[in-house]
């Protein structure tokens, strides 16, 4: 499979990509934007927001939902406007708010990130529709890609440094997680570092790679690698499946602060990779 450049646009950061109401959106995260591509026509969106922006996910009530350096927000797509939701870790200037996912039941899981580097100063949180928000992993030091099994009973999760995913049970009318284990380990497989992540319709993990400049897919049941997608753009960051029929493979990438790179920040697409799982909004309605 061939990874083919999307866009001209060059992103400082480009991350957490999402596939909604036919459109790709995702965040430069050092740019502090959010924007809404049509692939299509290539017609763009740009919101400025202020601030880093981790991630942005869409809502049930039309309205979206993002985190950054000062906490989560609302936002009205039609005027703009953003509205603070709340901000867990105001006690610590030096993280802000970095990937994030919707359970099969319609929670936020968001993660944080420490830009210190400084190990276990990060946590992963849940909110659920009424906006109550609960510790659920703590001592994370950068909190990254989170999604479900097809059948919404189980979790997979990337604290980056650790260079592994885990896995959960889920429990999809409480949205608890239990019994934690290893799913699989990439120290030393590849370069780079795990980073934003997505499961497709099969239940495989399309891992993208940090530093490492590709995305890979892998069989949860014993962590071996299935395809490995080459891409342009060392700093690979995350991924999600679009398109018409929910087929293509969008990859997110930034742009490498060592070396000049043409198409570092950039767009990329694998036509026809798999199939992918419908994007869940946030319950908030």
């Amino acid at each position: 499979m061939k990874a083919n450049a999307l866009n001209t646009r060059i992103s400082s950061w480009g991350e957490g990509p999402v596939w909604w109401n036919d459109h790709l959106t995702y965040v430069d995260i050092q740019g502090n934007k959010l924007i809404r591509f049509h692939p299509e026509t290539g017609d763009e969106k740009i919101w400025e927001m202020g601030q880093r922006i981790g991630f942005a996910l869409p809502c049930e009530s039309g309205r979206w939902i993002w985190g950054g350096d000062e906490g989560i927000f609302f936002l009205d797509v039609e005027t703009g406007l953003s509205t603070p939701v709340l901000d867990p870790e105001s006690d610590l200037p030096e993280n802000r708010f970095n990937d994030a996912g919707i359970s099969p039941d319609g929670r936020l899981f968001a993660g944080t990130i420490s830009m210190k580097k400084i190990t276990g100063e990060a946590s992963l949180y849940r909110i659920d529709s009424d906006l109550d928000c609960a510790l659920v992993i703590p001592n994370v030091t950068n909190s990254n890609g989170i999604d479900w099994s097809p059948d919404g009973r189980t979790c997979y999760y990337i604290d980056t440094p650790t260079h592994q995913v885990l896995q959960f049970d889920y429990e999809l009318e409480t949205g608890e997680l239990s019994n934690q284990s290893i799913c699989l380990s990439t120290e030393g497989r590849y370069e780079g570092s795990p980073d934003g992540m997505t499961v497709d319709a099969e239940g495989k993990l399309w891992i993208a790679f940090c530093h490492g400049g590709c995305v890979v897919r892998f069989d949860p049941e014993n962590g071996a690698e299935l395809a490995k997608i080459e891409v342009p753009a060392t700093e690979t960051t995350s991924c999600c499946f679009g398109g018409p029929k929910g087929r293509d493979l969008y990859i997110t990438t930034g742009v490498n602060s060592k070396k000049e790179e043409e198409h570092g920040g950039k767009i990329f697409v694998i036509k026809d990779a798999g199939v992918g799982v419908e994007q869940v909004p946030f319950a908030d309605t």
